[in-house]
């Protein structure tokens, strides 16, 4: 069966950046419902659009069509006492921007000092080239209800509590959530 619209791809990745430093070994394969549901990059639908299972590629996708630019109007200093204890690096919380923008934004606790606490609302691998080596090891019909919810229900159709992508099979993170 070739990738098209409403199947669900299973695909063995490595993720570098530009200069083939590991980011993840991709040890559990990415399964995502493809044909634009926001499940993984738009760039690597787009390069796998009408393969077949043994298809490898090594593909670059640029910050602007990975998690975009990173921006230092994202990064933000709290006292530490508006923050609940204990608090430590790579801790997350959601907040608002201070660009005007009331969409919320996922901020990541990168230093914690004695009263001062560093929060970045930008995306870990914003301003990154990535390199994604993928393999393509199988392709199914999407089931009327993964079609339905716009998600895969794990590896195999199989609904886990009809839980949320971030809770669902491991390698299943890389979809687009541009944070602006």
């Amino acid at each position: 069966m070739k990738i098209a619209k409403n199947t669900v791809v299973s695909v063995n990745y490595k993720l570098s950046d530009a200069q083939n430093n590991l980011i993840e070994d991709g040890a559990q394969p990415m399964v995502y419902l493809h044909g634009g549901y926001e499940n993984t990059l738009p760039k690597i639908e787009e390069e796998l659009d009408g393969k077949d299972v043994g298809y490898a590629s090594t593909l670059q996708i640029e910050p602007d069509d990975a998690f975009g630019d990173y921006d230092p109007n994202l990064v933000k200093v709290e006292e530490r006492q508006r923050l609940p204890e204990p608090i430590e690096v790579g801790m997350q919380f959601e907040g608002v921007a201070e660009n005007g923008d009331d969409e919320p934004v996922i901020f990541t606790v990168t230093d914690v000092a004695d009263d001062k606490v560093v929060l970045d609302g930008n995306h870990p691998l914003a301003g990154m080239a990535l390199r994604f080596e993928l393999s393509v090891i199988d392709v199914r019909a999407a089931t009327e209800e993964e079609i339905a919810h716009g998600h895969v229900h794990g590896a195999h159709g199989h609904d886990h509590g009809h839980q949320e992508m971030e809770d669902s099979e491991p390698g299943d993170h890389f979809r687009s959530q541009p944070l602006q």
